[in-house]
């Protein structure tokens, strides 16, 4: 299933779709080279694309991580990326009237992070905008009742996604049960592995978030193979240069080569 979005591209290709970028709005010189490449890639492999990149960082360990540049001013950035490569966007929000600023700026894909996934408001309000709203799985909920986020958005927008991005294994690991993938897929709803935040290491203590990259390819295969509509990934051109969550990044001159041993996996799935 693909999101019902008129600016993605390649819709009818048969293959994934790929929600990436950096997991926040640095500046806009970051936005724009990563969706150049990220665009061209998707051009190449005729994968449909939607940008991602957070404008605010609201759930972090300390009191001094970096949260963003500025809310307005990164979603300007996030609108210019829209329209200078005509592909859709997401971004996180965190409560009700986020929804309608993120709105305002012409984003796409409305997402509800894992930790606010069951905030029953701040799900209705994303979805009273009319935008796709993709709900993250809380790290300590079972698949299952993700039927019930999806409800509480269907009440008043048929466009929902949901994403998979691990479950909490004691305190400094996260594990995906990939059963949860098609139990979440009954749902009839697009259905999305978050790969490189399913590899995070939370709760380290130094109050900064571990990962465990190395594994991308491994876990992204394991999502192709039982079924998954869309990837989602984080990249940066500079992983260990990044200002949140690059412990866990896949550098972005390695996203092709990533994409080119995903596809012959999803067409040997899709075709046996």
């Amino acid at each position: 299933m693909i999101p019902n979005l008129p600016n993605l591209r390649h819709r009818d290709s048969g293959n994934f779709f790929l929600m990436a970028g950096p997991c926040v709005v640095e500046s806009e010189k970051l936005c724009m080279d990563v969706a150049a490449h990220l665009a061209r890639l998707s051009d190449k492999f005729k994968i449909p694309y939607i940008f991602k990149a957070s404008y605010r960082k609201a759930n972090r360990s300390r009191g001094d991580s970096f949260t963003g540049i500025g809310d307005e001013a990164a979603l300007e950035i996030l609108r210019k990326v829209r329209r200078a490569f005509d592909i859709p966007v997401v971004t996180d929000i965190h409560s009700p009237g986020e929804a309608q600023l993120a709105a305002r700026y012409d984003i796409d894909v409305l997402q509800i992070p894992a930790f606010l996934s069951r905030q029953t408001d701040l799900l209705a309000a994303a979805a009273q905008t009319g935008k796709v709203v993709n709900i993250k799985k809380g790290q300590f909920l079972a698949p299952e009742a993700m039927r019930f986020a999806v409800d509480k958005v269907r009440q008043h927008n048929p466009n929902v996604m949901l994403t998979e991005r691990g479950t909490q294994f004691g305190y400094y690991d996260l594990v995906v049960d990939f059963r949860g993938i098609v139990e979440m897929k009954q749902n009839g709803v697009p259905v999305v592995l978050d790969v490189t935040h399913s590899l995070q290491q939370p709760n380290q203590k130094s109050g900064v978030t571990g990962g465990k990259p190395a594994l991308i390819e491994t876990l992204a295969k394991a999502g192709i193979a039982v079924g998954v509509d869309g990837l989602f990934l984080e990249t940066h051109p500079y992983p260990a240069e990044a200002l949140s969550d690059g412990a866990n990044m896949l550098p972005l001159d390695e996203m092709e080569r990533l994409l080119g041993h995903l596809l012959p996996l999803h067409r040997a799935v899709n075709n046996s």
